[in-house]
């Protein structure tokens, strides 16, 4: 009886933490599903923006908290997903459309940024966010962009995260993207 309750209290909690990282946040696009490679649209947008001097794998809390205590501070729903800028480590949140109004201003750890709409490479995978599955995703990605004569090269590649932190490792989603052009 209570080997059999505890296991129902584990799928219960691990159900509801899948319920809550997969519908909590409004999506800012579409997802890159994982294993494919796409060339897709971003939106224009308005942008939540954290940076450290140091690479984002040493230091994320760091960029995670200021963003996330902003967005608490006036009321601002969380949407996913979060871009990240690698070296030197930088951090965005989106800011859903009918939430705008609420982030006009930044303060000294946060700056809010209008992006206009890009167009990238990329390439949706599963996992950890790791150093090693981002270099891994990369690789694939800029191999098929290279491997493609009609797409350029417009920028850096940097990671797309969509899944909450408590979401275990083996639900996670993230993508990395390149910003392009075509001939």
């Amino acid at each position: 009886m209570k080997r059999s309750l505890t296991f129902t209290v584990l799928i219960l909690g691990f159900g509801l933490t899948f319920l809550m990282t997969t519908t909590m946040a409004s999506e800012a696009f579409e997802k890159t599903p994982s294993g494919s490679i796409e060339i897709k649209e971003l939106p224009a947008g308005r942008l939540l923006e954290s940076k450290s001097e140091g690479d984002y794998f040493e230091g994320s809390n760091q960029l995670f908290r200021p963003l996330f205590s902003y967005i608490q501070k006036n009321g601002i729903s969380m949407t996913t997903p979060v871009e990240v800028q690698i070296a030197p480590g930088k951090m965005y949140f989106w800011v859903a459309e009918d939430q705008k109004e609420k982030a006009t201003n930044g303060n000294d750890r946060v700056t809010v940024v209008d992006v206009p709409k890009r167009k990238v490479a990329s390439i949706g995978s599963r996992g950890s966010y790791s150093k090693s599955n981002y270099d891994q995703a990369k690789s694939k990605l800029l191999e098929w962009v290279e491997s493609n004569d009609s797409i350029i090269l417009a920028g850096e590649p940097y990671a797309v995260y969509w899944s909450g932190p408590f979401t275990p490792w083996f639900l996670k989603s993230f993508e990395v993207h390149v910003l392009v052009s075509s001939d």
